[in-house]
């Protein structure tokens, strides 16, 4: 376990000279936003950005009494899961991305949940047809098993410099004083209240007194403060061969409906053994090669690595800085279209399927892809996926299959240390309120991500890596992402929640940054595109209801509105050796970032 105190010196070495990037001079803080919150904030020691003031203030907490980004990192999760309990917490998993500045390297956990080793590829299947998700989501069959209490232990134990005591205690206090219920906390709870109502255990906790929690009470939470503290005094063997993870079990197996409701809640198989053999998974990050910086990512299970990081080669030929705002939103559509095309044929859990991660991420893969994108027509969609082994220039054939549906949720948060080690930390349950069940007297929901599973193939005669299996962990599309510079010291690291859309809000922001030189929280709030292999394009209103739809539109685009895509995080580091913390100006009731020495 690393001590801070013995790596004074790695500051001077992350201090030095670095590529300047996005804005000529950095903004100067923000006024406070939405409760409160500031999206951006500049200065030493180090940073934290969120969608929480509460939670990272947790993390800020933790750094100004001489944590680390991974003390801090846990210590903001932890908070999140009282604060965003419908997008993360102990009965979720996630995806985290380490940056250690003394040897200049990145590491990666995997903490995705996992099917319960008596899962078969006919799991959400029912007199051989497929459930409809809303069949298969609130019940006990999409529930696998938890990641994230094994994700934070195994990052402290590997990288930390404090106990999993110590950094729970800001998430514990948080939970039994309370936080401040907002607009987006009270509008999510009233999203899922028909199906909070079906279970009496969360109805209790998240309905306090029958009723929404009105905007300005205090909402308190002392069920996940106990979980905290027998966590805290226990460690994360509660949950994985203790009590905590008994009543898991059964609330999987045994789902705890209200008889009125008339709500059908299919029993899980999650079991015991689940729980005992899980392992959060110590794996190699995915690099690429962009413009003479290093992309680090996560590799498959997810696949948020290899999807942006093959983006991001189809466009490297292109002068993205020098294009009209339609130009690069075109290519940017293209070359998100071609990703996840080759995606779905491609990507699963490599200890189950072959997955070409390799040549997936090969510049030369992506040049028999990029040729496909033309300046003045469109793909059309679904587009058949390439083929990575043996790439054919600007070859269409084979069979394509749609994307899958994925929950547009989850919650996302970044880190920097005055050592100047980084975490981009992206953490779920999967959709908002994940799959509703919460477990009886622990105060936490239990995660609905097997869903991200295909039930069936999307297409019968396309191969899907994506299938249910004993003991799997489903496809995701989480991009935890650190870019670092030539001499591989960090430029920024960001991520976002949203669901399939992940990939295309961490690219969008890639390239507003990278290429179209927008500073970090400008780039995080542009108006963003989503294109998944589908018909028809997803645009926010900002773009849906400008001129540029037009111009898009005439060269053959498609469009549909989505209200919201996304509500990313990131961290810079400037070249005089300040961080700059930034987080989303609006959505999801706009981000929280701070410092822990403000120095505009």
């Amino acid at each position: 376990m690393r001590r801070p105190g013995t790596r004074r010196l790695a500051v001077l070495a992350v201090s030095a000279a670095m590529v300047t990037v996005g804005a000529a001079a950095p903004p100067a803080p923000r006024a406070s936003g939405p409760a409160g919150k500031t999206p951006v904030a500049v200065g030493y020691g180090g940073a934290v950005a969120s969608v929480d003031k509460g939670a990272t203030a947790a993390g800020i907490e933790v750094l100004e009494h001489g944590g680390n980004a991974v003390d801090a990192a846990v210590a903001t999760a932890a908070a999140l899961g009282v604060t965003e309990p419908y997008s993360s917490g102990v009965g979720g998993g996630g995806y985290f991305v380490y940056y250690d500045a003394r040897t200049r390297t990145v590491h990666t956990i995997d903490g995705r949940e996992t099917a319960p080793l008596s899962a078969g590829s006919d799991l959400f299947l029912e007199n051989g047809k497929p459930l409809s998700f809303d069949d298969a989501v609130s019940s006990g069959l999409s529930v696998g098993t938890p990641g994230t209490p094994a994700t934070w232990q195994t990052a402290l134990d590997r990288w930390g410099s404090r106990g999993l005591a110590s950094v729970l205690r800001p998430a514990e206090r948080l939970a039994r004083d309370g936080f401040t219920v907002d607009d987006t906390f009270r509008s999510q709870t009233a999203a899922n209240e028909t199906r909070f109502r079906h279970f009496p255990d969360t109805a209790k906790l998240f309905l306090p007194g029958g009723e929404l929690p009105a905007v300005g009470s205090t909402f308190k939470n002392p069920e996940l403060a106990r979980t905290y503290e027998e966590l805290a005094q226990k460690g994360v063997g509660a949950i994985y061969h203790g009590g905590i993870g008994d009543d898991i079990v059964k609330t999987v197996e045994h789902p705890r409906v209200d008889p009125a409701s008339g709500w059908k809640a299919r029993p899980g198989k999650l079991a015991e053994k689940d729980l005992a053999v899980y392992r959060a998974k110590e794996q190699a990050p995915t690099r690429t090669s962009y413009r003479g910086l290093n992309v680090y990512s996560i590799a498959p299970s997810s696949s948020g690595g290899t999807t942006v990081g093959e983006a991001l080669n189809i466009l490297e030929g292109s002068d993205l800085s020098r294009m009209s705002e339609a130009q690069y939103l075109h290519h940017f559509i293209e070359a998100s279209r071609i990703a996840f095309a080759d995606r779905g044929r491609w990507v699963g859990d490599p200890a189950f399927e072959k997955v070409p991660t390799k040549q997936l991420l090969s510049q030369r893969f992506a040049d028999s892809r990029a040729c496909l994108v033309k300046d003045d027509a469109v793909l059309t969609s679904p587009l058949a996926p390439g083929d990575p082994y043996h790439p054919a220039p600007c070859a269409k054939g084979g069979k394509a299959a749609p994307t899958t549906y994925e929950g547009q949720n989850t919650t996302h948060l970044t880190v920097a240390d005055r050592w100047g080690d980084v975490v981009s930390y992206t953490l779920t349950i999967e959709q908002t309120g994940g799959s509703a069940m919460t477990v009886p007297g622990r105060g936490f929901l239990l995660n609905n991500e097997l869903t991200d599973f295909s039930f069936a193939p999307a297409s019968p005669s396309v191969p899907d890596p994506n299938l249910p299996g004993p003991g799997k962990r489903p496809r995701s599309s989480i991009s935890p992402t650190i870019v670092l510079d030539g001499h591989n010291r960090p430029v920024v690291a960001l991520g976002s929640p949203g669901g399939a859309t992940i990939v295309t809000t961490v690219l969008q922001t890639l390239t507003e940054f990278l290429d179209r030189r927008l500073p970090l929280v400008d780039a995080i709030a542009a108006p963003r595109a989503s294109q998944r292999n589908a018909a028809r394009t997803e645009l926010e209103p900002a773009l849906y209801d400008s001129p540029l739809r037009g111009q898009l539109e005439a060269i053959g685009h498609r469009f549909s509105r989505n209200p919201e895509i996304g509500a990313a995080t990131g961290v810079q580091r400037l070249p005089d050796g300040r961080w700059l913390a930034a987080a989303e100006k609006v959505r999801r009731g706009g981000g929280s970032a701070m410092v822990v020495d403000p120095a505009p």
